[in-house]
């Protein structure tokens, strides 16, 4: 199979540090790899309803649900690039995750052996220097990847606040260089370890 990059932009801020960031790695793809960008802010998905003791879910045929689940199976990859808010994903990114949720569970989509084996990956831009204060996020991410049976290619971190910052964090940009090289693991809960 093709590689396929779906970057799913979380930020509630247009051109912020992260996604300057995921496009700075974004470069470093061979052109024969295919990449499709959404911004979550642009195609805002409505609250995520819980329906999986109550009915069967339907496959969305139009809006940001459909675009979104079809543009997550398609992937080979999937990057989440959130900004580090409150120390974990961005409300953006956790209603995107709690959609897999839904996802799950709508007959026909076969969600988690179709995700399975292919790789999540993140980027995040934080304000602190400390980046152990990202471990939320990187916990969040890891454990989502777990359970679907996914690699995990760890989170890409920077450094920034206002617009910019993170052209200025040369650690964050050479790792941007090499971050999508390489072999990724099975994603482990860290229980398993």
């Amino acid at each position: 199979m093709t590689r396929r990059f779906l970057f799913v932009l979380g930020s509630s801020r247009d051109d912020g540090n992260t996604e300057t960031l995921a496009r700075r790695a974004a470069e470093q793809l061979p052109e024969d790899v295919e990449q499709q960008w959404i911004d979550l802010a642009a195609h805002p998905l409505p609250d995520f309803v819980d329906l999986r003791h109550d009915s069967d879910r339907v496959r969305p045929t139009e809006g940001p649900e459909a675009l979104l689940l079809d543009a997550t199976l398609a992937a080979t990859d999937i990057v989440i690039a959130s900004p580090l808010y409150w120390y974990s994903v961005s409300a953006h990114t956790k209603r995107y995750l709690d959609y897999w949720a839904g996802w799950l569970r709508t007959p026909g989509l076969d969600f988690k052996p179709t995700l399975a084996g292919r790789t999540l990956w993140g980027v995040t831009v934080l304000a602190e220097h400390e980046q152990v204060v990202a471990d939320p996020l990187i916990g969040t991410l890891n454990n989502s990847a777990a359970y679907m049976g996914m690699r995990f290619g760890g989170v890409l971190l920077g450094n920034g606040s206002k617009p910019g910052d993170v052209l200025h964090d040369a650690d964050a940009l050479t790792r941007a260089k090499t971050f999508f090289q390489g072999e990724t693991p099975l994603a482990r809960f860290p229980h398993e370890s």
